[in-house]
């Protein structure tokens, strides 16, 4: 059975959403690790593996893609953080490399990976709104005969 979104809409019962969530409610929902479209069940299934759909309302988020979008968001967001600390640091005591290194590289590496799961949930809620499906990658492959899941 193939999701969509009026579907979902339908089986809902009295709630008053129609629909997809808005832009910042379903990358609110995706930075807490809540299904973008629902925001009751996680987002994610490991550190970063994203549910093959979600639990509570069958989001078929697992084939959504994120590829590069959140380590770069990552990076772009640490970096704007910490280079002008680094930058300050440097201008006002002038450490040696070696001090640099020791501080800021371990900090830099500690705060993003911090970051990175919950700018992959924003990303995966943003690409709902968007209205990605995965799709664009191929049919949903059936499960295989005698097979059954539950």
């Amino acid at each position: 059975m193939k999701w969509e979104p009026d579907s979902f809409a339908a089986s809902m019962q009295g709630r008053a959403s129609q629909g997809l969530p808005s832009f910042l409610t379903a990358v609110g929902r995706g930075l807490r690790n809540r299904c973008p479209v629902c925001g009751e069940a996680p987002v994610f299934q490991g550190f970063l593996r994203v549910v093959p759909e979600c639990g509570h309302c069958g989001t078929p988020l697992g084939r959504l893609r994120a590829d590069d979008a959140p380590p770069y968001f990552t990076i772009l967001l640490v970096g704007h953080l910490l280079v002008p600390g680094v930058l300050w640091v440097e201008k006002v005591w002038e450490p040696a490399m070696w001090l640099h290194m020791a501080v800021w590289l371990p900090l830099f590496t500690i705060l993003c990976t911090l970051v990175l799961r919950p700018v992959k949930g924003a990303v995966v809620g943003w690409m709902v709104t968007l209205g990605f499906t995965g799709e664009e990658h191929g049919p949903i492959p059936m499960p295989a005969p005698g097979r059954m899941d539950g």
